[in-house]
């Protein structure tokens, strides 16, 4: 056979080739990049008026007992609100109820969906006691509100007030926001006031109005010490994650921009695809076929050259 022949004979089986490589990897040669959808749950949100973390030594210590209450605390997926205003713990002072918190108003509340999260609490008038203490009130609050709001896609806000006059173990306090401040009462013990926390990160927020370190000494009513934490009118939440801005299908509300018309993938019996006569492989197709003319050009233009060698 003369070597043209092998030449062309060799340029059909490299074009045929080529060919069927492009056919049969069809749409998987041309498909678009995907997109991962952007996250679409629900935030959380948290929210307390009061909170003790105490643990009470009997005057023999031989007995500790916790002391572990919570008053109008709430939790959000869901909306909740409580405004309870007192709370009793039985079982301490001699089996005698303990009334731990009286108060004109009390309020909390917390909301979460998927668009953010939000988080309120509330106290007006207030006075904390502990066993042992019977006349003598831990802490004395005129008015304390905190606030956590966290949104979808925006950074979460915190904030806190203490208002008015705070009294602890019957010293009035002079407040410092933000700071720490020292109690101390003679034959009694110690309290430590943190005033007005807030803190926030990209997701989350938390903000309490008054927090309180115990370290009480009474030797009274049978109690011999009082520790731990009591936490007044507290707020939290966190957002729920971002929708992906690149995905139109993460905020059901996107409307197209004027003078584009929304589509969507091609559809059997999709009347654009009907006009043209084409279907939905018409892409890939064209595309096999711009590969197949640019081989059997390169192909021709081998043989070509090898024939004039």
């Amino acid at each position: 056979m003369p070597a043209h022949a092998h030449v062309r004979a060799r340029t059909r089986r490299c074009t045929a080739a080529l060919a069927a490589a492009a056919l049969a990897a069809g749409p998987a040669a041309f498909a678009a990049p995907a997109h991962a959808a952007g996250g679409g749950g629900k935030g959380t949100a948290d929210a307390v008026v009061l909170r003790t973390g105490l643990d009470v030594s009997l005057l023999n210590k031989t007995v500790n007992v916790p002391l572990k209450v919570s008053l109008n605390e709430v939790r959000a997926p869901a909306s909740a609100e409580k405004t309870a205003l007192t709370v009793r713990v039985d079982g301490v002072d001699k089996g005698k109820p303990v009334q731990v918190l009286r108060a004109d108003a009390a309020s909390a509340k917390a909301t979460a969906d998927r668009k953010g999260a939000e988080a309120h609490s509330s106290l007006a008038r207030a006075e904390v006691h502990v066993p042992g203490l019977p006349l003598l009130s831990l802490v004395e609050v005129e008015k304390a509100t905190s606030k956590a709001v966290c949104e979808a896609g925006r950074q979460p806000v915190a904030e806190s007030n203490l208002l008015g006059q705070v009294t602890a173990l019957g010293k009035k306090v002079t407040l410092s926001t933000g700071g720490v401040t020292r109690v101390e009462a003679p034959g009694v013990g110690e309290v430590t006031l943190d005033l007005s926390k807030t803190h926030t990160t990209s997701r989350t927020a938390a903000a309490t109005a008054l927090e309180l370190k115990v370290s009480l000494n009474p030797l009274k009513l049978n109690v011999a010490e009082v520790t731990g934490t009591v936490t007044l009118v507290a707020a939290s939440c966190e957002s729920p994650e971002a929708p992906d801005a690149a995905d139109p299908s993460a905020d059901p509300s996107a409307e197209p921009s004027p003078g584009v018309q929304a589509q969507s993938a091609a559809e059997p019996g999709d009347s654009r695809l009907a006009e043209t006569g084409g279907d939905s492989t018409s892409p890939y197709l064209a595309g096999g076929a711009v590969l197949l003319l640019a081989a059997g050009g390169t192909a021709l233009l081998l043989a070509r050259v090898r024939a004039r060698r």
